[in-house]
């Protein structure tokens, strides 16, 4: 009978201990959890402060009694594994002050992350800063919130957990303030992708602060000093500035560490020391559109890595094939996700790189209670390989960013995208749905047949000499904007009136969405101008540099 311990629960210690469980009966299978909870919805946790998770319980996904009693398990919470002898095959573990060892034959490490919190200035002397990884860490802001009764809150650091976090302590009713270092928020997002978001987080009351961050505490935390010498009051601070892998552990064992510290495996997940073996946050992956290493803190690869460990641990085939980093966030009223590479990581990979919005519905736009969909693709335009897709919405993003994900792990290329079949009725979808549709539109890029350019490189554009047609029709301009020194003529008028424009003159062409523009660059084209497609046109534009549009 084989004896496998588990250092660590929730996802990926988890997920392998079940299902090591449901592959061998007779294992001896002991899980240590230093924590008091083994099986916790992490990615729940900010839901329960604004309320919207009413009960608590409904965070604690497994108690050790329930998986004792439907999988035999030895789970142990409050043991904490402290030393590993991987000569001898023996852990040490503390437990409410003793200490005991307990012998392997198989290890698993599935320590996780934890959060980083910066050394800043006052820090250690603030009574009112807290950061969010698990139940313990809720449990202390809640009992904040429901004793101090506070009014302004400060979150630091504006990814995922920080916008989650800073929407339900809105929702509590606090006054919000969310702080960025870089200039936008959602870093993994790029930035006209992310503007949508900041811009929702502004209208429901949350100020945002970004090229900003905190270097200084002061009274005990209820003064933060920004880096620009500004001073923001708060009753609390939430951290949330990013989280590194928890390693001690590996580290004093002699288990090889590499990027930022995450814990090097092969594609068995086993370590350099032989039957020890590591899942979840701490590891590091192969990010599958670069092949280079990555730290992905996510709950669906941990949960896979665990199950994979167990296969592996069983005789399995198996590999570990890496991450593309496919996540989502909702903020108020609007949803933003993302998976693979942004247009920014994959230059900074040298890759080469062309980039497409599309605007569409969540379903078909006659039919009541249509929302805008906007997406971008980011893809090689010599042979349509798909690096990353990104898309903002009020809903149906999940399902376009789930489905572009599965296109880049299955190895899809842009030429794939128009030939991708959806199930449609007007309550759900369009005949044409938005992933079909910027499939298409990259597929003209990659053809020949337009010619873009992104927001970013307009006004480069302009000042070289071209000139700005909108063939977006008068009412359109009265009621949204216009943009400064264009033209304007109707795209059902361009025909009858292409004289006004000068073949010797270079043309950028914006409709609302794009697909006018399209129609319009198409048609001068073939009557001998030179024109290029404003890429996701007017409503992309006005999104990230609303200050430029000029109104009547």
């Amino acid at each position: 009978m084989s004896k496998v311990i588990i250092v660590g629960g929730v996802a990926g210690g988890m997920s392998a201990a079940t299902r090591l469980r449901r592959l061998d009966e007779q294992a001896e299978i002991i899980v240590f959890e230093k924590g008091p909870y083994v099986s916790f919805a992490n990615c729940g946790l900010p839901y329960y402060v604004s309320g919207e998770i009413e009960d608590r319980d409904q965070l604690l996904v497994q108690t050790p009694e329930a998986l004792y009693d439907r999988f035999r398990l030895d789970v142990r919470p409050h043991h904490e594994v402290v030393s590993i002898d991987a000569e001898n095959k023996k852990v040490t573990v503390e437990h409410n002050g003793e200490v005991l060892t307990e012998s392997y034959d198989k290890l698993i490490l599935s320590p996780g992350a934890k959060p980083f919190v910066p050394p800043i200035e006052g820090i250690k002397e603030a009574e009112n800063i807290y950061t969010l990884r698990n139940v313990p860490d809720l449990d202390k802001i809640m009992k904040r919130i429901d004793n101090k009764n506070p009014k302004k809150a400060v979150v630091i650091g504006a990814g995922y957990i920080g916008i989650e976090m800073a929407e339900n302590l809105k929702h509590r009713g606090m006054e919000v303030v969310l702080v960025e270092k870089v200039p936008q928020i959602l870093p993994t997002l790029d930035e006209e992708m992310a503007a949508s978001i900041e811009s929702e987080l502004e209208e429901k009351g949350v100020k945002v602060l970004t090229s900003q961050s905190a270097v200084a505490f002061k009274d005990k935390g209820k003064r933060v000093i920004l880096e620009d010498g500004s001073e923001l009051g708060t009753d609390m601070t939430v951290m949330s500035v990013g989280v590194k892998p928890e390693n001690s552990l590996a580290e004093s064992a002699g288990i090889a560490l590499g990027l930022r510290g995450g814990i090097l495996v092969d594609e068995k997940y086993e370590t350099n020391i032989s039957d020890i073996y590591a899942v979840g946050d701490a590891i590091i992956v192969k990010n599958q559109v670069t092949g280079d290493d990555a730290l992905i803190s996510l709950a669906s690869p941990a949960n896979r890595q665990g199950r994979q460990v167990a296969d592996v641990i069983m005789g399995m085939k198996r590999e570990n094939k890496g991450s593309i980093g496919t996540a989502i966030v909702r903020a108020f009223g609007l949803t933003a996700a993302s998976t693979g590479l942004s247009e920014r990581m994959a230059k900074s990979n040298g890759l080469n790189v062309a980039t497409v919005h599309a605007l569409g519905k969540d379903h078909a736009g006659y039919y009541p209670g249509a929302t805008d969909v906007t997406l971008k693709l980011v893809f090689n335009p010599n042979d349509g390989t798909l690096y990353g897709a990104q898309g903002v919405g009020e809903k149906g993003i999940d399902k376009r960013i789930d489905i572009l994900s599965t296109a880049i792990k299955a190895g899809l290329k842009v030429q794939d995208l128009p030939e991708l079949e959806f199930t449609y009725a007007p309550p759900f979808g369009s005949a044409k749905d938005p992933v079909n549709m910027i499939g298409y539109a990259a597929l003209n890029i990659i053809e020949g047949l337009s010619d873009s350019v992104q927001w970013h490189e307009l006004n480069n554009e302009l000042e070289k000499g071209s000139v700005l047609l909108d063939v977006r029709s008068e009412a359109e301009l009265k009621e949204f904007g216009r943009f400064p020194d264009s033209i304007n003529i109707p795209l059902n008028d361009l025909r009858d009136r292409v004289d006004e424009l000068d073949k010797n003159t270079s043309y950028v062409i914006s409709c609302r969405s794009g697909q006018r523009s399209y129609i319009g660059e198409r048609l001068l084209k073939q009557l001998g101008y030179k024109v290029k497609n404003l890429d996701g046109a007017f409503a992309l534009y006005q999104t990230v540099k609303p200050e430029e549009i000029e109104h009547v």
